[in-house]
């Protein structure tokens, strides 16, 4: 490569030569003064060619040398392993599956020491990306195996649904489960699953599509057929949520109850595919959720779907709207289809009691989402999303 980028380099460069006995010749090398001499001095153009062909080989040997160095301080492995010390995590489920034990972190945990969802999200992506390590799949990009990176391929995420039956607690060690299987013909599909190593209680279950993506052109692209014979082996036919028709997500516009505009990346919030990442998209769409609801209320799932890219000089708009089968007033849970209480007084104890508004607030409560990047004639979508909300649970709910 080297070799063939010199004779490039040679080849292109605007060498002139006078030859011997010639009195003009309008190839003829130019004079220039060199200092402070009166003198012209003849510059040798072939002098200088070789002098950044030179450079140019130091450079790549430089490049080649560091990119030797990231191998070995990355330590990525050529061929499939089956046990990770490091990362504690293991090959599982026939030699295709993967399984990670993790400890919450004090940093991964929020105000009432549960792992918030960003670090749920967050260990999701982690326990993908070593998935691919250990299969000895992975090239330099950022999951790409060997085949995506000589097509200038990279995965994007399509769809992405969330379950949460009870959120693991500040120094709970957790397991997380993760495969992959088969999507339409061009699409692939991980799921996950986290579980309670202490008593085997699953506590989330999640799973999502992926696309190509080039990398140059950002346009989506068909799976080449050397890409699928690498992953195909890996693929496997389990579910973790079974969902016959994906649920419908419909479009917000400008008449949402909740809105949030001005919204703007910053450049910790790209990832290594240069975008930006999907657990940010989340952070802004939990920002439109009314107090009320954060304070009484944990997210037990949700859905996103991905749109388009979210460059760092996007300006984006947040909208929320409840769902009317059911939203929260003044913190009570209230039901559209029931006129009673519009028509009746209870007296207090029944209200402030566990009776009626008690059974309303075991219902859940559900937003719809759009991210978009605000336009001066058209607005475009990044994201739509939809959240549901169950009344919070005492942290620690099962015994070992």
């Amino acid at each position: 490569m080297a070799v063939s980028a010199l004779s490039y380099i040679i080849s292109s460069y605007p060498v002139r030569c006078a030859f011997p006995g010639s009195n003009h010749d309008p190839n003829k090398q130019k004079l220039r003064y060199v200092g402070n001499s009166t003198k012209p001095a003849k510059v040798d153009l072939l002098s200088q060619t070789a002098g950044v062909a030179s450079t140019f080989v130091a450079s790549v040997a430089d490049q080649k040398l560091y990119m030797n160095k990231v191998q070995i301080r990355q330590n990525i492995p050529t061929k499939k392993q089956f046990v990770d010390p490091y990362r504690q995590g293991l090959i599982i489920e026939e030699g295709v599956g993967y399984r990670q034990t993790v400890v919450i972190r004090s940093y991964e945990v929020g105000a009432d020491k549960t792992a918030t969802l960003e670090s749920i999200l967050n260990l999701l992506q982690e326990t993908a990306l070593n998935h691919v390590w250990m299969s000895g799949l992975l090239s330099n990009g950022f999951g790409a195996t060997h085949g995506m990176m000589k097509n200038n391929l990279i995965w994007v995420v399509s769809r992405m649904q969330l379950q949460v039956d009870h959120y693991p607690i500040w120094g709970e060690i957790v397991e997380i489960d993760t495969w992959v299987g088969a999507s339409g013909k061009n699409g692939m599909r991980r799921d996950w699953l986290i579980r309670s190593q202490a008593t085997g209680h699953i506590f989330a279950r999640a799973t999502s599509t992926w696309v190509m993506m080039n990398e140059q052109t950002r346009r989506l692209s068909k799976m080449p057929q050397d890409v699928r014979t690498e992953i195909s082996p890996w693929f496997i036919e389990k579910q973790a949520i079974k969902e016959d028709v994906a649920e419908k997500i419909n479009k917000l516009d400008n008449k949402a109850k909740y809105a949030i505009s001005g919204l703007k990346p910053t450049r910790s919030d790209l990832d290594m595919n240069h975008h930006v990442n999907n657990v940010k998209y989340v952070r802004w769409m939990l920002e439109n959720i009314p107090d009320q609801v954060v304070q009484s209320h944990q997210l037990s799932g949700i859905i996103l779907e991905y749109r388009r890219e979210c460059s760092s000089s996007s300006i984006v708009q947040s909208l929320c709207e409840p769902e009317e089968d059911g939203i929260l007033k003044d913190g009570v849970k209230q039901d559209s289809s029931l006129t009673l209480l519009n028509e009746f007084s209870f007296p207090s104890e029944i209200m402030e009691g566990g009776g009626l508004i008690g059974s309303f607030e075991k219902e859940p409560v559900r937003y719809t989402h759009l991210l978009q990047i605000k336009g001066e004639s058209v607005n475009e979508e990044i994201v739509r999303g939809k959240t549901t909300w169950k009344k919070k649970l005492p942290s620690v709910p099962f015994s070992s």
